[in-house]
């Protein structure tokens, strides 16, 4: 099967039917218009004229202000603009139009603890399997939770104990570049319990008295979230965007474009909006935010989203007329799924084969991804390497070329 980018739907609207007049008729017609034209100028110069006047402030330029006339644009012999980005050209509803086929990327990934130095990092690279055809290196610079892994710079991360890791990010681009492979960042954006634990004002706060919200009580572990709804949490991910992007990431993937779990005794203290069903457009705006400054950093962006919450219509930011990213990560996590996905009264079995599960979770799916460039993260703890390899090929089997396992 192949995904193909559905593009912009073209609305036209429907010419109504006009009976024509006589002869006569259109003469008295058009004499009777360049009179009331002539009249209706002279009127409304007599009168336009002195509230002019009498309005116009002290210092307001006497001297008319420019005016952009729209230019008709050129086009070659085909009707195409010249000069104009494939992305430039007018969508069309033409299902005989060519799919634009994209870069596959076949690729790795890493974890956390694979960043502890240089020579971990290395020994790591050695895991990838030979004769692979893997071209790249995923990299979770910073992971669910909040951690960092990588010597950040950013004052918010180091001050709330964020950064774990100590090499810099030219020290691993080099281990994976020296090593014949392009690195991918991964960086989780709202699932982050750190920060907001330093700085209250990333995370959700409630209405009556501007306390910070946790997910559940402190002597029971209860943990801050980072909000979609904070700018400050917004700009903290920014600024760890900015310090990735163009450091030898050409790709980078936001992931965990999440909110908590609210209880009703949680709307009580932190209003609606936060199970309103407009608060992903939080999400998508957020989203659409940061693939603006990944691109001007010369970056790719490629937004992750878990296949199971895809299934059961919980992946939110998932908003295809709205984001400006086009190409997904569909993370299937077979350690996830291997005891069912639950959706409202639907149970969904994936008791098979890694290979098998694979196949089905993207059946099911195939609709809600079928207007984005499509990436498949492979991930397992409990199967064997052989098994994830087998899951990769039915991947390719299935249409898509492009695959990560883990």
């Amino acid at each position: 099967m192949r995904f193909k980018n559905r593009g912009r739907k073209i609305y036209k609207t429907k010419e109504k039917n006009y009976y024509g007049k006589s002869p006569v008729g259109k003469a008295f017609s058009v004499g009777l218009t360049v009179l009331l034209l002539g009249g209706i100028g002279f009127i409304g110069y007599s009168v336009a004229e002195p509230i002019m006047k009498y309005t116009k402030k002290a210092g307001d330029s006497e001297l008319p202000q420019p005016t952009t006339l729209p230019t008709e644009a050129p086009t070659d012999d085909s009707g195409n603009l010249i000069g104009a980005a494939e992305s430039d050209q007018p969508a069309t509803n033409d299902a005989s139009a060519p799919v634009v086929e994209t870069e596959a990327v076949l690729g790795f990934s890493l974890s956390s603890t694979d960043l502890i130095s240089g020579d971990v990092l290395k020994t790591a690279l050695k895991r990838i399997p030979e004769g692979s055809d893997i071209e790249y290196v995923e990299v979770p610079l910073k992971v669910s939770g909040g951690k960092i892994y990588y010597a950040s710079n950013i004052l918010a991360a180091k001050h709330s104990g964020a950064v774990q890791g100590q090499m810099s990010l030219s020290e691993i681009v080099s281990a994976i570049v020296q090593d014949g492979y392009k690195p991918i960042a991964n960086i989780s954006i709202f699932d982050d319990n750190i920060t907001p634990a330093t700085f209250p004002d990333m995370g959700y706060i409630t209405l009556d008295d501007g306390s910070q919200w946790l997910d559940n009580a402190f002597d029971a572990g209860g943990k801050p979230w980072t909000s979609p709804f904070s700018q400050t949490a917004v700009d903290y991910n920014i600024s760890l965007i900015d310090e990735i992007s163009g450091s030898g990431f050409g790709k980078v993937i936001c992931s965990d474009f999440t909110f908590p779990e609210f209880r009703e005794s949680d709307v009580e203290f932190l209003g609606e909006s936060v199970v309103s069903g407009e608060r992903w457009q939080a999400m998508t705006s957020a989203a659409n935010t940061f693939y603006e400054h990944i691109i001007s950093k010369g970056s790719a962006m490629y937004l992750e989203v878990s296949a199971a919450d895809v299934l059961s219509g919980s992946e939110e930011v998932l908003q295809p007329m709205t984001l400006k990213v086009n190409t997904l990560v569909v993370n299937i996590d077979l350690d996830a799924i291997r005891y069912g996905v639950f959706t409202g009264d639907t149970v969904y079995d994936f008791s098979g084969t890694a290979a098998d599960n694979i196949e089905k979770m993207l059946d099911l799916i195939a609709d809600d991804i079928s207007g984005f460039n499509v990436i498949v993260k492979i991930s397992g703890a409990n199967f064997n390497p052989s098994d994830i390899t087998k899951a990769a090929e039915a991947v390719k089997e299935y249409g898509i070329n492009s695959c990560i396992i883990k």
